[in-house]
C-alpha cells in the first residue's frame, strides 16, 4: 500500500463452514471502525453471526461440480439470511452522519472458494471495474487476517473460481455504465487464463499486499454509487449459481502449483537480503553475546558500523575494503559470514593465505558454530573433502588456504553446487599479485564470477593501491578508512640517533632522541645496532618483535640478546617457561633445539619456517599469553597469525638480499600496538647511512600495484586454467575461453601486461600446447586447423592432472614413473611409495650433503636398495635426485596406488602411532598432548567431545582453561560433522533411486 495514501485498518474474523464438496469463507464487518461505535452492537453481531455460520478448520478441498448447490444452507434471500445481515449493516452505515456527504460507499465482503489446496483467486469489484490479484503461497496458520481498506475502493470481493463467467458477463455489460479503458478490456480478457493460479486468502504475504495496494482503480460512476449493496450481492450470487464452472485438468493444476512454489522459492532466494533475525545487524542478539563471551568485544568501531550498513553491503554487492593492519577488518567479514549462514541459509567460503591462519580461524569460530548451529570445516594441508559433504539442514563455513579453496570451488562447479555458495571472503587480497599463489587466487575468483551470479565476493587487505583494476575485475564497490584502534608512531634509527617519521618535514623525518644505554666494549662488538637497548625498554612488561632478513639471522639475534640480558629476566614467569620447554620436548621426540633451550628461559624465541607446525603453535601460544615477550622473526610472520606487539623493530631494510618493499614494510609495522592493551604502538627501522636515501623513498612512496601473474606462471597459470575450464565444461571452445579470459584480472590489465602478443594469440598457443601434450583433444567436426572453433574435450591424463593440481611441466614425467612403478612396486617398506609421492619441484629446493646421503644409502636394507636401483639411484650415480607427485584416482590403471596411499597419507600427515591419529584431528592437539589425553583415557573423538573442560584441566598437566575449552569445542564440531555425514549416507541408502524401473514406467504412463 502506498505510504502516502490514507488507509483504515481493521481486524476481520474469517469464518468458514464445512461443506461436503465446497468450503467458502464469508466475512462481513463495517467498512470502517469509528471511535464512537457501540461495543455492545459489535458483540451482538458476532453472536448472531456465530448462530448462522459454523466456523471450522480448513479441510482438503475437492474439485466441485458446476451442478452443485452454490448456497448450501443459505437457500433463501429472505429474512435471517446472510443477505439480510448485509442489508442491515448497510443501512446502519448509510445513517452515519460522517458519511452522508460521501459519494462512495465503503463495504467489503470476502467470498472465498478453495478449488485447490494451494491456490486462491482474489477478484476485486469496484462499481463497474474488475481486478484480479494473484497472491503468494504460504502456510495458512491463522484464521484472522488484517485487511487494509483504501478510500478509493468501494467494495472488495474475493470470489471463487466458479464466478469467472459471471464476471466476464458483468465486464462486458459495464460499457453501458461508463465503459472501461482499453487497457482494462485487454486485461479482463485474459482473466480466465489465470484463474487457476490461486493461493489461500489467509496466506497473503507482504509482496501480495504491495501489489494489491499499488493497483489504483478508478471509482464507480455516481449512478452506481447509490446502488444497494444487498442488490449487488444478490445479483452476483444468482449469476454464480447459474454460471457453469470451468473444468480444469487436475494434472495441469498440480504442475502449475509446483511451478508456482518453485518460483516463490526462487523469489525468496533472490530477496533473501531482507531476512532479519534480530537486532545485531540482522543477527540474533545471541551473536552479540557470544562476541562478548568469546572475544571480549562489546562494541564495534564506528567504521565497522558504517561498513556493515553500507547500501552496497545490504544489497549484497561485491565489496573490497582496505584499512591499516589491526583496524578490525576480520570482525566485519565474520559478521557478514554469519548473516549468510544464519539469515540466508547458504554456505560460505573464507580464503586465507597460510595454514597457520586457517587453523587459528578454525579455533576462533568453532565455538560460534556449536552455539549457532553451523559447521566449520578446515581445508588446509591434508584436510578437506572434495566435493564437500552436502548437508541436510545446517550450513557450512569452509575455511581454506588459497590452493585448497581453488580445489573446493572446482569440485562445487563439477557437481553443479556452486550456487550453494552464498559468500566468498578473501583475506589479504593483495596476494593476487604474488606469483603462483596469486594466479591460483585469480583463477578461483574468476570461476566464481563466471559460474555463479548469486555468490557475493568480499575482499579485504591492508595494502592495496591499484584498487580500480581490482574493482573492475570483481565488479565491486570500494570502502576505505585510515582508522587504527591504537596510534602508530614510526621511527628510524641511524647510529645511536632515533628520528620520527614526519611527512610534513622537509626530508620526511625529525629528530626524536638519543639512545641512552651503557655499552661495554664487548657488547658494542656483539650488538653494533643497539638492539639490546631497544628491546630492554619494553620487555618483559610489554612484548616486542624483531624482524630479521634471514632465518639464520633470527637465531643469532635471539642468542645475542639473551647473552646480554640480566638474570632478573629468568625469574619472570619461570614456571610457565619450563612448561613450554617440556611441551616442545614432547612434540619433538625429546630433542629440543639448542638455541631455544637457551633463549626460552629469558622469554625470547625465534620464529621462522624452520620450525615444525607443532613447535610454531606452542611458541605462538606462549607469546600470546605473555610467557614469551620477544620474538626474532622473518617477514612471513607479518602476514601470518595475529601476534601484535608494543614495539616492532626492523633489523635491516632487507628481506633476504632484496630491498624492502612498501607493502612488506606496512605489513611489518602494522603489528605494532595491541588494541585494548597498549595506548600506542611503535616501529623502529634500523638503517645504515648508505641506505638512507632508499629508506626515505620507502617511507614516502605509495604502495606497490599488484599485477596478474596468470600468464607469467605459464604451466601453473593460464594452461592449468584452460585445462580446468574444459574439464569442468565451463568453456569448451576458443570463443568461450577467450570470453572467460577477458573477465579475469589479467583481462583487465592486458593492455599493460601484454607487449608482444595479444590475448587471442596467447589463448591459441596455450590450447595448441595442451593438445600436443595429450591433455586435450579437439573434436574434428570441421577440418580447418586455423579456425580452432571446434569444441575441446579433456583426456584422462588431463583430468588427472588438473584434479591432482599437478604442475603440467611434470605431468608426463610423473606418468612414466608411475607406469614404471607398476612393473615392480616394492612393498616391503614404504620407501618406494614415498619416492613416488615426493613432489618434483622439491628437487630444485634440495641441496643435500652428498657424504651424508651416501652413508644413509649404505644403511638401507637390501629390499630398500632394490628400490633405489629400480628408480635409477645407484652408488655410482648417488647424486641423481628423483622425485614424484601425489596421485589422484582419475587414472584407473593406477588403482593399486589409491589403495596403498590412504594410510601412508595419514602417517605422513601426523607422524604418530595409529592410535593417536583420531586425537590429532582435533584443532589444538599436538603429539605430546595427544599422548597425554590417550594415557588419561581419552582415546577417541567421542571421549573428547563429551569431556568436561574443568576435569581436563585437573587431569592433564600444563593444560590451560582456554586450551581445554578449545579442545572440547573442536571435538564437538568434528563429531557433529561425522554424525551428519553418516546420516546423509543412511538417507541416501534408504532413498528410492530416481531411475528405479517401476517408477520410470509409471511416470511415463501418467505423462
Amino acid at each position: 500500500m502506498d505510504e502516502g495514501g490514507s488507509r483504515i485498518r481493521r481486524r476481520v474474523s474469517v469464518r468458514k463452514r464445512n461443506r461436503p464438496s465446497l468450503e467458502s469463507v464469508f466475512a462481513a464487518s463495517p467498512a470502517t471502525e469509528l471511535k464512537h461505535s457501540d461495543e455492545e452492537k459489535d458483540d451482538e453481531e458476532m453472536v448472531a453471526g456465530s448462530r448462522r455460520r459454523k466456523t471450522v478448520d480448513v479441510q482438503p478441498v475437492e474439485i466441485i461440480d458446476s451442478e452443485e448447490d452454490m448456497f448450501g444452507d443459505y437457500d433463501s434471500f429472505a429474512e435471517n439470511s446472510f443477505l439480510a445481515q448485509v442489508d442491515d449493516l448497510e443501512q446502519k452505515y448509510l445513517q452515519l452522519p460522517e458519511h452522508r456527504n460521501h459519494a462512495t460507499d465503503h463495504a467489503n465482503e470476502d467470498l472465498c472458494s478453495e478449488s485447490d489446496k494451494h491456490n486462491t483467486l482474489n477478484v476485486t469489484v469496484v462499481g463497474d471495474c474488475t481486478e484480479l490479484n494473484i497472491g503468494d503461497h504460504t502456510k495458512n496458520q491463522s484464521r484472522h487476517e488484517d485487511v487494509s481498506i483504501e478510500p478509493e475502493a468501494d467494495i472488495l470481493y474475493d470470489v471463487p473460481s466458479s464466478q469467472v463467467l459471471f464476471f466476464e458477463n458483468l465486464h462486458n455489460s459495464s460499457s453501458d455504465l461508463g465503459g472501461p479503458s482499453t487497457e482494462e478490456k485487454d486485461w479482463n480478457s485474459s482473466f480466465p487464463k489465470t484463474v487457476n493460479e490461486e493461493l489461500p486468502v489467509n496466506s497473503r504475504e507482504q509482496p501480495q499486499q504491495t501489489v494489491e495496494s499499488s493497483s489504483k482503480i478508478r471509482t464507480s460512476s455516481d449512478a452506481n454509487r447509490g446502488k444497494s449493496l444487498k442488490d449487488h450481492l444478490k445479483s452476483t450470487m444468482t449469476g454464480n449459481a447459474k454460471a457453469q464452472t470451468p473444468i480444469f485438468s487436475r494434472t495441469k493444476q498440480l504442475k502449475e502449483t509446483l511451478l508456482s512454489e518453485e518460483i516463490n522459492v526462487a523469489k525468496k532466494t533472490i530477496e533473501s537480503s531482507s531476512d532479519d533475525l534480530g537486532p545485531f545487524y540482522s543477527l540474533p542478539s545471541k551473536v552479540r553475546d557470544l562476541y562478548v563471551q568469546f572475544k571480549g568485544i562489546e562494541k564495534l568501531y564506528e567504521w565497522q558500523h558504517t561498513c556493515l550498513t553500507l547500501k552496497s553491503v545490504q544489497e549484497r554487492k561485491n565489496l573490497i575494503y582496505s584499512l591499516p593492519t589491526s583496524g578490525g577488518k576480520t570482525l566485519v567479514a565474520e559478521i557478514l559470514m554469519l548473516q549468510e549462514l544464519l539469515c540466508r541459509r547458504r554456505d560460505v567460503l573464507m580464503i586465507l593465505p597460510y595454514v597457520a591462519i586457517v587453523q587459528e580461524k578454525i579455533s576462533g569460530l568453532s565455538s560460534f558454530g556449536i552455539e549457532l548451529g553451523f559447521f566449520v570445516e578446515e581445508y588446509a594441508g591434508s584436510k578437506g573433502k572434495f566435493p564437500p559433504i552436502k548437508r541436510r539442514e545446517k550450513k557450512s563455513l569452509y575455511i581454506a588456504t588459497i590452493e585448497k579453496g581453488h580445489s573446493l570451488v572446482n569440485s562445487l562447479i563439477e557437481t553443479g553446487r556452486i550456487s550453494s555458495l552464498g559468500l566468498v571472503v578473501v583475506d589479504e587480497l593483495h596476494m593476487i599479485g604474488e606469483g603462483t599463489r596469486g594466479a591460483i587466487l585469480e583463477m578461483t575468483l574468476a570461476k566464481i564470477l563466471y559460474t555463479s551470479k548469486t555468490t557475493q565476493i568480499i575482499g579485504m587487505s591492508a595494502t592495496l593501491n591499484n584498487v580500480e583494476d581490482l574493482q573492475k575485475f570483481l565488479q565491486a564497490e570500494y570502502y576505505t578508512s585510515q582508522f587504527r584502534p591504537v596510534e602508530l608512531k614510526e621511527y628510524l634509527k641511524i647510529n645511536d640517533t632515533i628520528y620520527e617519521v614526519n611527512s610534513r618535514a622537509e626530508n620526511g623525518m625529525t629528530f626524536s632522541r638519543l639512545l641512552n644505554y651503557k655499552y661495554s666494549d664487548t657488547l658494542k662488538k656483539m650488538d653494533p645496532d643497539h638492539l639490546v637497548a631497544l628491546v630492554t625498554e619494553v620487555i618483559p612488561s610489554y612484548s616486542c618483535l624483531v624482524f630479521c632478513p634471514t632465518k639464520k639471522n633470527c637465531e643469532n639475534v635471539a642468542e645475542m640478546i639473551c647473552k646480554s640480558l640480566s638474570k632478573e629476566y629468568l625469574k619472570h614467569k619461570e614456571k610457565e617457561k619450563q612448561e613450554v620447554i617440556q611441551n616442545l620436548k614432547n612434540v619433538s621426540g625429546g630433542n629440543l633445539c639448542r638455541v631455544l633451550r637457551h633463549t626460552i628461559p629469558f622469554g625470547v624465541a625465534y620464529h621462522h619456517s624452520g620450525l615444525t607446525s607443532d613447535e610454531r603453535k606452542l611458541l605462538e601460544e606462549a607469546y600470546s599469553t605473555g610467557v614469551l615477550c620477544l620474538f626474532t622473526c622473518t617477514s612471513t610472520l607479518a602476514a601470518g597469525v595475529n601476534l601484535p606487539a608494543r614495539r616492532v623493530i626492523l633489523r635491516a631494510p632487507y628481506v633476504a638480499k632484496e630491498f624492502l618493499k612498501r607493502n612488506q614494510y606496512k605489513q611489518m609495522i602494522g603489528r605494532a600496538g595491541r588494541a585494548g592493551i597498549d595506548s600506542v604502538g611503535e616501529s623502529i627501522l634500523i638503517l645504515q647511512e648508505k641506505d638512507k636515501q632508499q629508506v626515505l623513498q620507502l617511507i614516502s612512496k605509495p604502495l606497490e600495484n599488484c599485477y596478474s601473474h596468470l600468464v607469467q606462471e605459464f604451466t601453473k597459470g593460464i594452461q592449468t586454467l584452460f585445462l580446468s575450464l574444459i574439464g569442468l565444461k565451463i568453456a569448451t571452445n576458443l570463443d568461450d575461453i577467450y570470453c572467460f579470459m577477458s573477465g579475469t584480472f589479467f583481462g583487465v590489465q592486458q593492455k599493460v601486461l601484454l607487449k608482444e602478443k595479444s590475448l587471442w594469440e596467447i589463448t591459441m598457443e596455450s590450447l595448441r600446447y595442451l593438445t600436443e601434450k595429450g591433455l586435450l583433444q579437439k573434436d574434428t567436426m570441421c577440418g580447418s586447423e586455423e579456425e580452432f572453433q571446434n569444441n575441446f574435450h579433456i583426456t584422462k591424463l588431463g583430468r588427472a592432472s588438473f584434479k591432482g593440481t599437478i604442475d603440467l611441466a611434470y605431468c608426463d614425467i610423473l606418468y612414466r614413473d608411475l607406469k614404471k612403478g607398476l612393473e615392480g612396486l616394492m612393498l616391503e617398506s614404504l620407501l618406494h611409495l614415498i619416492y613416488l609421492t615426493t613432489p618434483y619441484d622439491m628437487a630444485s629446493q634440495c641441496d643435500p650433503d652428498w657424504m651424508i646421503y651416501f652413508r644413509q644409502f649404505n644403511q638401507l636394507s637390501p629390499a630398500e636398495q632394490n628400490v633405489a636401483a629400480l628408480v635409477g639411484v645407484s652408488e655410482n650415480f648417488i647424486g641423481k635426485k628423483a622425485s614424484g607427485q601425489a596421485i589422484r584416482k582419475e587414472l584407473e590403471e593406477f588403482w593399486v596406488y589409491r589403495a596403498l596411499l590412504g594410510e601412508l597419507t595419514k602417517k605422513l600427515t601426523y607422524c604418530v602411532k595409529a592410535e593417536l591419529i583420531p586425537l590429532m584431528e582435533v584443532t589444538g592437539v599436538l603429539e605430546g598432548r595427544a599422548r597425554q589425553l590417550y594415557n588419561a583415557g581419552y582415546k577417541s573423538l567421542t571421549h573428547l567431545a563429551n569431556a568436561n573442560p574443568e576435569v581436563l584441566i585437573r587431569t592433564i598437566d600444563h593444560l590451560s582453561r582456554r586450551q581445554a575449552k578449545q579442545i572440547v569445542s573442536s571435538a564437538k564440531m568434528l563429531l557433529h560433522e561425522k554424525a551428519e555425514a553418516l546420516q546423509e549416507e543412511v538417507e541416501e541408502l534408504l532413498r528410492l533411486p530416481s531411475d528405479f524401473p517401476g517408477l520410470v514406467a509409471s511416470s511415463t504412463e501418467k505423462a
